[in-house]
């Protein structure tokens, strides 16, 4: 027996395992006490969902950060969108997250706005190639206001061909030959501008010798709407001579590779036939993250002409210095190259009406969110140049 007991030993002495530890491996088969450790994080959870698939979570209204979490981590771990959490929080990609602090995982409620209701007088006009909410009001003996309202509209819409629109008028005003207009008393300095491919409303506005807001004032337009080949418009001024030689530099001036790119994005804008604004904001934004210029670097892992980061799902380095498809990604929409991955300008709800620094930062949420709105001016210049 002795002799047996003394085998056993010598071979738990080749193993080189002494009893103390063989003691403390014994140990960890004890459950731990309930408070030992803190509850995981999302970051924790995410790791673990490395070894075994796991469905992302149903978001909470709201979340307490954990340590270990990243604003990235906690959006992935409930299936949402990194920029969204950040937009939601008022963050920024560079704000610092600390545990015990609470994010709102919820979208803001939208605001349901009650349809207009339209009066029983008003006559049905159905939009034809040309119409513009001016020219409809002018046909009907009303005013724009009276239009925008009857239809639910605002100076920001945009009307179409087939469109059916509520008109406050019986019926349309009669064009006698002899007769004065009835409502609407046109300048004798008005004339009419028909748009040409190419066509801005700066750029025909600067070729009369006027402004764009007496444009917009003029045809019922604003800054938001598109203009397009074969419309007609109402301008007050006549057309400036030509100039006999080259404007000279300004401030607003472009390098060659600086316009090569802005001439991109505002070939692209036409392509998705997005209006002039949002070319501007997207030249304006251009501007101000990389001075016009595909870079390969900047703030972090930033990089190419909108300072796009593949950390925060923009895209991969090679795809972000594609200045084609991350001026593409920048716009958004249904076209997006990164899909619901990220928020594209056209993505925002309502961007149009926002301010044009406004609409800008929703797509890049800035730190510096009011330099985008220094280069408004520029950025219709540049449009005029280079469109």
């Amino acid at each position: 027996m002795r002799q047996n007991t003394a085998t056993r030993r010598t071979r738990y002495l080749q193993l080189g395992m002494p009893a103390a530890v063989i003691g403390a491996l014994a140990g960890t088969m004890v459950a731990a006490p309930a408070d030992a450790a803190p509850a995981p994080s999302v970051v924790e959870r995410q790791r673990a969902s490395a070894l075994r698939p796991v469905p992302a979570q149903v978001a909470p209204a709201s979340y307490v950060v954990q340590p270990g979490d990243t604003v990235s981590a906690i959006a992935a771990g409930f299936g949402l969108r990194t920029v969204d959490v950040l937009t939601w929080n008022g963050l920024t990609w560079r704000s610092v997250i600390y545990p015990g602090q609470t994010l709102t995982l919820l979208a803001p409620a939208a605001v349901v706005v009650a349809p207009v209701a339209v009066a029983p007088t008003a006559t049905l006009h159905t939009v034809v190639a040309g119409d513009t909410v001016y020219g409809i009001a002018q046909k009907y003996g009303t005013t724009v206001d009276a239009v925008l309202n009857a239809n639910g509209l605002t100076r920001a819409s945009i009307i179409y061909p087939g469109q059916t629109l509520a008109v406050a008028g019986s019926a349309p005003v009669a064009t006698a030959p002899a007769a004065a207009p009835v409502a609407v008393v046109t300048p004798a300095a008005v004339t009419v501008h028909t748009v040409v491919a190419g066509d801005t409303v700066f750029g025909i506005a600067r070729k009369y010798g006027t402004t764009t807001q007496a444009i917009f004032a003029l045809n019922g337009l604003d800054s938001s709407s598109v203009i397009y080949p074969g419309q007609t418009i109402a301008v007050q001024g006549a057309p400036a001579p030509a100039p006999a030689a080259a404007p000279t530099a300004t401030a607003t001036a472009l390098t060659a590779e600086q316009a090569a790119n802005a001439a991109l994005i505002i070939r692209i804008g036409r392509e998705l036939g997005v209006s002039d604004r949002a070319v501007a904001i997207a030249l304006a934004t251009g501007m101000v993250e990389s001075g016009l210029r595909n870079l390969d670097g900047g703030d972090r892992d930033s990089l190419g002409i909108f300072q796009q980061r593949p950390s925060t799902g923009w895209g991969s380095p090679a795809q972000i210095m594609d200045a084609d498809r991350s001026t593409r990604v920048f716009y958004g929409g249904a076209g997006d190259p990164n899909g619901q991955t990220t928020r594209g300008l056209l993505d925002i709800p309502g961007w149009e009406s926002m301010a044009f620094t406004d609409a800008a930062q929703a797509v890049q949420i800035s730190a510096y969110p009011d330099k985008y709105g220094q280069w408004e001016a520029q950025a219709y210049t540049w449009l005029a140049l280079y469109g």
